[in-house]
């Protein structure tokens, strides 16, 4: 009973961080940092969910508030980025579609921290 109750927890305590952008991309220079910001997000551990919507799992709010700061510090100077928080119990009732079909859950791929 108290493993099920500890992976309960688990679903509130690991976190999600979803990063939107919209940025802009009339010139090369805006193309090269809209681009530099995207490598910054995969180098960090991001994946994409959307176009210009990355996430990246995190074990807990303290190691989500690590790659926070991170992106923070990558952020252009032009352009709309918002931050999101989510707990993977909220990331679980996500209902996804592909046109009307509904598309299949993504399953959570355990990455190793090291620090």
């Amino acid at each position: 009973m108290k493993k099920e109750s500890f992976s309960r927890f688990n679903q509130y305590r690991n976190m999600w961080i979803l990063v939107f952008y919209d940025l802009p991309t009339e010139t090369r220079l805006e193309r090269k940092v809209a681009s530099d910001f995207r490598k910054a997000l995969l180098k960090d551990g991001f994946t994409m969910f959307q176009f210009s919507i990355y996430k990246r799992f995190c074990l807990s709010l303290e190691n989500a508030e690590v790659h926070i700061k991170r992106t923070k510090f990558n952020l252009p100077k032009k352009g709309n980025i918002g931050i999101m928080k989510i707990t993977d119990k909220q990331f679980g009732m996500i209902e996804l579609y592909e046109g009307r079909k509904e598309a299949p859950p993504q399953r959570t791929i355990p990455q190793l921290q090291l620090f």
